[in-house]
């Protein structure tokens, strides 16, 4: 016999189970502080997001952990007794909860005990503690909030076991509430293990690199004391050396006691309120010189990039370097590349040495280069060498100095459009010094950075000295989060008896995208037949201001004035204005800009792109 349909399909939907909806929340506060109204608003919508997948049957038991969850958010706050209400309803919109909290008194923060085991509790080290029990973060009549706690506590850890104690942990917390008195005492016990002292480094994992070019990156004075920002600095040192593509550091931990050899970066769980971490102190002796052990992976032996461009100064252009690391078994890298461009066509092998005992990188090498821009034509045969080193001004600095000394020894072969041609042997040396102080080193939002230069030189075959001093300086500030200004400028001098015989790269040209937008690049300098030379004077100046649309994309105006001359006094002003878009990249921000030369009065447009194989 059949059934109707309609009556079996209507029996079947009645037994489906019937599915709650999300109910609309409504709380009164009772005077919570806002930081407490937020975690008792979060833990409440959890629980309310779970309305959609229980069924009816649940409704009872899904508001009942919505009120547990509010006690347990309001006791992170530091309220431990307070009375919360949660009335279940229904309006048009569906159901709703009415949740009610007179929160009672705030548990305010009675005593801090601080005590310390282990090394730190010598008399060595009495500022030390001083300096970590007046720096702890929950103080004395603080409100207690859970995560305050728990920072405190990370805190304390972190900056006890940066220098000296590497294996320094907490071995006993405790958070000792008294509801009715609103009050809790705060129990912190920290074992700092042993002191321990640095004794060389041993190297793991090395194949073709000799260890002594890790011992020149990670340069450890015997019995120096454990500096976590040191460690941290030498491992970032040898990942950023040519040698290796990967490096971890860390002090030799097997002669410590087992209950210390936790990685000290493992910091102790959180606690509630009431709870107790208790473990075995530190039984070793106070004082132990251990070795650094550096894991290491080598870079390939051999690498090769090229590189395709355009620009509107050059055109197309196509580069090309090979490096190796390792060199008849010597810990030295050879670096040679090749350059074409319809400007410049150049090609190099230079050898770069691992940093002295000083923390110097020297280098040498050979260049052989040909240049044609504005009617000058260089032909260039070169050997030079470079000194330069790269250090912090500080413990914890941002800021860096860079420090570069160069000598060189050239032969040049130049040709003056409609003047003359001769030929040139000539010896420079030359030195810079810069201070960077930027929060991000390839794309700067804020900061400064200032460089001194100075040069001398001698022609071999003529009497032909001459001398040179630049200035150059930049500043950035963010307005806004989306917002860049930039300030820019720039001043040289140079003294020569001929300047015409004076290299091209030691007098002064500008004009183009990197300093007078709206010229021709080194189109603004001294004419001479049908050609532009270097002058004997340099001033360039320039404001930006960068808005940028999202995190990739922006637009930019901007103003840049300046130029060369003989003097200062003949100076006369190429000004350039302009707009332009910014995208920002891992490599730094990429630039298309379109430039009014006010001098000239004509556009310009510049930009320049490139793709890296």
């Amino acid at each position: 016999m059949r059934l109707p349909f309609a009556p079996v399909f209507l029996c079947a939907l009645l037994a489906q189970p019937v599915f709650a909806a999300r109910p609309e929340i409504t709380i009164d506060p009772g005077g919570l502080s806002a930081g407490a109204l937020e975690a008792v608003t979060h833990a409440v919508d959890s629980m309310a997001d779970m309305a959609d997948d229980q069924d009816g049957g649940e409704g009872i038991r899904l508001r009942r952990r919505a009120r547990e969850a509010t006690l347990d958010a309001l006791a992170t706050e530091g309220y431990f007794s307070p009375q919360v209400q949660l009335e279940a309803g229904t309006d048009v919109a569906g159901p709703t909860w009415d949740i009610t909290i007179v929160p009672g008194e705030r548990t305010i923060v009675e005593t801090v005990d601080i005590s310390f085991l282990g090394a730190i509790s010598g008399p060595e080290f009495e500022e030390r503690v001083a300096l970590l029990r007046k720096d702890w973060g929950l103080k004395e009549g603080s409100p207690f909030r859970n995560d305050e706690w728990e920072t405190a506590k990370r805190n304390l850890l972190d900056k006890a076991s940066e220098r000296d104690f590497p294996v320094a942990r907490l071995v006993d917390t405790a958070a000792d509430v008294d509801a009715d008195r609103a009050r809790v005492v705060l129990q912190v016990k920290l074992d700092s293990g042993p002191a321990v002292r640095l004794a060389g480094v041993e190297v793991r994992g090395l194949k073709r690199v000799p260890q002594g070019v890790v011992e020149r990156y990670v340069r450890i004075r015997p019995g120096e004391p454990y500096d976590r920002d040191r460690m941290v600095d030498w491992q970032q040192t040898l990942q950023s050396s040519p040698f290796f593509s990967g490096a971890t550091l860390d002090i030799d931990r097997k002669g410590i006691a087992p209950s210390h050899e936790e990685d000290p970066a493992l910091m102790p769980k959180g606690l509630e309120p009431d709870q107790t971490r208790t473990e075995q102190a530190y039984q070793g002796p106070s004082h132990l010189t251990l070795p650094v052990m550096a894991d290491v992976v080598e870079s390939r032996p051999r690498r090769m990039s090229v590189a395709l461009g355009v620009d509107d100064e050059a055109g197309a252009r196509i580069e090309t370097v090979y490096r190796q690391n390792v060199v008849l078994g010597q810990p030295v890298e050879l670096e040679t590349g090749l350059r074409l461009d319809r400007l410049r066509k150049f090609g190099y092998a230079d050898i770069h040495l691992a940093p002295n005992e000083n923390g110097f990188r020297d280098s040498f090498g050979v260049l052989a280069q040909d240049s044609d821009v504005q009617g000058l034509h260089v032909r260039r045969l070169a050997v030079g060498a470079i000194r330069a080193k790269t250090y912090p001004a500080g413990f914890q600095s941002r800021v860096e100095y860079e420090t570069r000394y160069g000598a060189r020894l050239a032969h040049e072969m130049t040709d003056i459009d409609g003047y003359n041609s001769f030929t040139t042997n000539t010896a420079t040396a030359t030195a810079e010094i810069i201070r960077r102080d930027v929060n991000d080193k390839y794309d700067p939002r804020e900061g400064t950075l200032f460089a001194l230069g100075a040069g001398a030189g001698t022609a071999l075959d003529a009497s032909n000295h001459f001398n040179r001093l630049t200035a150059r300086g930049q500043f950035w500030w963010s307005p806004s989060k989306r917002d860049v200004v930039t300030v820019r400028g720039e001043i040289g001098r140079l003294w020569a008896q001929d300047i015409n015989r004076v290299p091209d790269d030691f007098s002064f040209r500008t004009g183009g995208a990197r300093s007078i937008r709206g010229y021709r690049y080194l189109g603004l300098g001294r004419q001479v037949g049908n050609a532009v030379l270097g002058d004997a004077v340099l001033f360039v100046a320039s404001v930006e201001a960068t808005r940028y649309f999202d995190d990739r994309l922006g637009g930019a105006v901007f103003v840049d004035t300046g130029n060369v001359a003989s003097s200062f006094s003949d100076m006369k002003l190429a000004t350039g204005v302009g707009a332009g878009l910014r995208v920002r990249t891992p490599a730094g921000p990429l630039s298309v800009d379109l430039a009014y030369a006010l001098r000239d009065k004509n556009i310009r447009l510049h930009f320049s792109l490139g793709i890296a194989f």
